[in-house]
């Protein structure tokens, strides 16, 4: 496998940000490159572009003037297609539509050698479909960076029905000589990352339009207790609207309007009615430069319990009980069938898919459950629900306990899997699917999340330490609560559940 190496040079059709963000990358590699747009405006701006961010690394002491001076002298303007024509690989990033794009492709291959590579970056167009109208299509392959390109690290090497394997394997290892972190996909609707992500944006969604608490206080819960770098609320709101509903609506029709991707009507507003987020001043946050930042809704000060008893093994949960003992709290531990915490008499449970509401009427007995965390010693907030005719004081015991234990507490109402655990039961069962159907590895589907988004971690290595069973009871759970095939469990998540194997095991990876 080898990479291409700085003696080749690299072409890169389109100079907008994803295409002038490309061109700075190879040039970082030390190769020769040549950019290309239809519009001579575009291209002076992508060549300033280029130039800006340079200087910016020179002012900061990322890079001296010569190293600048260098780059830019290996930059070069190309006045038509036919400049493009001793390019080794050729990158196209420009509008996302199929019939452009293979048109503009099929008068590159007409200039270029027999062997040089032709990559699209389209995030989310099949490469099979744009390869078929190409004459040479094992020599086409999907090249999906992620923008800003020069500073996230994922690319997915995409490939069609038709590319060669020899493509694909150049393409990932001239990606990694790059610097960059490449996975391996197949061309699916959304590849690894559009298609996987789609439920932290659809669940808040849901969350968001069952009222189970406003949109700060959303955010907080998937950033303070997830982990999660940033809410999905604002990360819409960063990507625009338009462009993350699009995603949406074209990997839902894509994949025959699986209920899995639905759109949300509360999306589809915003883009009706022009706020799309940072870039038009609106979205579900006020981007104006006087506004006020919301600040999510956390719970009063309540009192200390007096007396915390663990019921049988906590699973996950299991560093609460380590906190509770450094906070000094007065704490026994009995063995008990299911997993949950006494405090002052009223019964705490880790969400398993159910209402607090519906376990309490079941006679289980519990009648507050609380949210996964991505670390529950590092989380600052812990979000919590309380079943309706919830015997007095649950609220200020579940509370009381959290505060304590030094977390910010966020009440939520009583929606089933709460917040992080539906989020990351969605996306663990996603990216099963996704091993499952043979379009990436499990260790790729991971580092595709974990580099691409920056989750807190791979979805199914989050799923493996919260327990492949659990997962699936709360997907089970939800999808008796909604009855809707949204939330079936893939094959994969339930096999792992029954014989207890993790989604890492070796023969996950297909």
């Amino acid at each position: 496998m080898n990479a291409l190496t700085p003696h080749h040079q690299i072409a890169v059709i389109g100079a907008g940000a994803m295409g002038s963000g490309i061109a700075q990358v190879a040039l970082n590699a030390g190769h020769r490159v040549v950019l290309y747009d239809a519009a001579p405006a575009a291209l002076e701006r992508g060549i300033a572009s280029i130039d800006i961010a340079y200087r910016r690394l020179l002012e900061k002491g990322r890079i001296d003037a010569a190293a600048h001076a260098e780059r830019m002298g290996r930059l070069r303007q190309a006045a038509s297609l036919d400049d493009l024509a001793s390019a080794a690989l050729v990158i196209e990033a420009i509008v996302e539509n199929l019939d452009v794009k293979a048109t503009l492709l099929r008068k590159v291959e007409a200039l270029v050698a027999q062997d040089t590579i032709i990559a699209t970056n389209t995030s989310s167009l099949s490469v099979t479909a744009i390869a078929a109208r190409l004459r040479r299509p094992g020599q086409v392959a999907g090249l999906h960076f992620f923008n800003p390109a020069p500073v996230l690290p994922l690319v997915e090497i995409v490939s069609g029905k038709a590319t060669l394997p020899a493509v694909a394997d150049t393409l990932f290892a001239t990606a990694r000589a790059w610097g960059k972190v490449p996975v391996r996909c197949a061309s699916t609707p959304g590849f690894i990352v559009n298609r996987v992500a789609r439920p932290f944006y659809g669940e808040a969604l849901r969350l968001l339009s069952e009222r189970a608490a406003d949109v700060a206080t959303l955010d907080a819960v998937l950033r303070d207790c997830g982990g999660f770098r940033m809410g999905a609320f604002e990360l819409m709101d960063m990507i625009g609207h338009d462009v993350n509903y699009a995603v949406t609506r074209s990997v839902y029709d894509a994949m025959y309007q699986d209920p899995r991707y639905q759109p949300s009507l509360l999306q589809k507003e915003l883009v009706d009615a022009g706020w799309l987020g940072r870039k038009s001043g609106k979205g579900f946050y006020d981007h104006q430069a006087d506004a006020v930042r919301p600040a999510p809704r956390v719970a009063g000060a309540a009192a200390a319990p007096r007396q915390v008893t663990i019921e049988g093994e906590l699973g996950v949960a299991a560093p609460l009980a380590e906190l509770a003992r450094a906070a000094g709290l007065a704490l026994d531990q009995i063995d008990a069938p299911a997993g949950r915490l006494r405090v002052d008499g009223v019964l705490l449970a880790l969400t398993d898919g159910r209402t607090a509401t519906r376990r309490l009427a079941g006679g289980d007995g519990v009648a507050v459950v609380f949210d996964l965390a991505a670390d529950y010693a590092k989380a600052a907030t812990i979000a919590i629900a309380v079943a309706d005719g919830a015997p007095a004081g649950a609220l200020e015991a579940a509370t009381g306990l959290f505060q304590a234990l030094g977390k910010q507490v966020i009440v939520v109402d009583d929606v089933p899997g709460l917040v992080v655990m539906r989020t990351v039961a969605m996306l663990a069962n996603e990216a099963a699917d996704v091993v499952q159907q043979g379009v990436a590895s499990a260790g790729d589907a991971d580092l595709a999340m974990v580099n691409g988004v920056n989750y807190p971690r791979g979805p199914l290595a989050w799923a493996d330490a919260v327990g492949p069973a659990v997962i699936e009871k709360v997907l089970a759970n939800l999808a008796a609560h909604y009855g809707e095939e949204r939330y079936r469990s893939a094959p994969l998540l339930q096999r792992r559940a029954l014989t207890r194997q993790p989604l890492h095991a070796p023969e996950a990876a297909r």
